[in-house]
C-alpha cells in the first residue's frame, strides 16, 4: 500500500513495547524516514471506553472486547493506518489485532472468528513480539494493575503469542534483557525490512 511500511510491536502486559516502538520511532526519524507512532487501543471515542473499560473492577466479556477492539481498530485503519502507508510513512504500531488474538483468544474466543471481524485490517509488513515472562511483567507493573493484568490472564495471553511466532505471523525478540540491548534487535529487523 502505497510506499510505506507498517511494524507493530506485540507482547504481553508491560513487556516494553511502548518503549521500544518510541525508541524505534526516534530513531528511525534521525535516519530521515518519516516515522509514526500509534497505539491501539486509540485516544478515539471507542478507544476510550476501551481504556475505561479496562481500568474497572471487572473484565468485560471476551466477545465485548473483541467487538469494540474490532470497532476502535476500523477507525484507526481508515483514520490513520491506510493514509499513513499511502503517504510512504513508516508507521509504528503499538499493540494491533494480534492482541486481540491473544487476549480474547486465551479467553475462549473462536480465533478464526476474531480474524474475520478483523479481516479488514491490513497485515503488517513486520510484526514483532517482545517476549518476556509473566512473572516479569507484572513485577514491573508494581501495584497499578489492570483486570487483564493478572498472572493466569498473562500466561494464557502468552501461549497464543508463542503460537503465533511458531506460526511464523509474529518475530520474536528477547524482552528480557536491558532496554538498548533489546533495542539493538528491533531496530536490526526494521532496518532490514525497510532498507533491505
Amino acid at each position: 500500500m502505497g510506499g510505506g511500511f507498517f511494524i507493530c510491536l506485540e507482547g504481553i502486559d508491560a513487556c516494553g513495547k511502548t518503549t521500544q516502538a518510541r525508541l524505534l520511532v526516534d530513531f528511525l526519524k534521525h535516519r530521515g524516514y518519516p516515522a509514526v507512532y500509534t497505539t491501539e487501543p486509540t485516544r478515539g471515542p471507542v478507544g476510550q471506553m476501551i481504556r475505561r473499560l479496562l481500568s474497572s473492577e471487572s473484565r468485560p466479556p471476551p466477545v465485548v472486547e473483541a467487538v469494540l477492539f474490532a470497532a476502535d481498530r476500523l477507525s484507526h485503519v481508515k483514520g490513520e493506518i491506510e493514509p499513513s502507508l499511502k503517504a510512504g510513512r513508516v508507521l509504528v504500531c503499538d499493540r494491533y489485532y494480534y492482541s486481540s488474538i491473544a487476549y480474547q483468544g486465551s479467553a475462549g474466543l473462536d480465533v478464526d472468528w476474531i480474524r474475520r471481524i478483523n479481516s479488514f485490517a491490513p497485515r503488517p509488513d513486520l510484526a514483532i513480539y517482545l517476549d518476556v515472562s509473566p512473572e516479569t511483567a507484572l513485577s514491573r507493573l508494581g501495584e497499578s494493575k489492570t483486570v487483564m493484568e493478572r498472572l493466569d490472564v498473562q500466561r494464557a495471553v502468552r501461549q497464543v503469542y508463542l503460537s503465533l511466532v511458531e506460526e511464523g505471523e509474529l518475530v520474536i525478540v528477547d524482552g528480557e534483557r536491558p532496554v538498548r540491548e533489546v533495542f539493538e534487535d528491533v531496530k536490526k529487523l526494521a532496518l532490514k525490512l525497510i532498507e533491505g
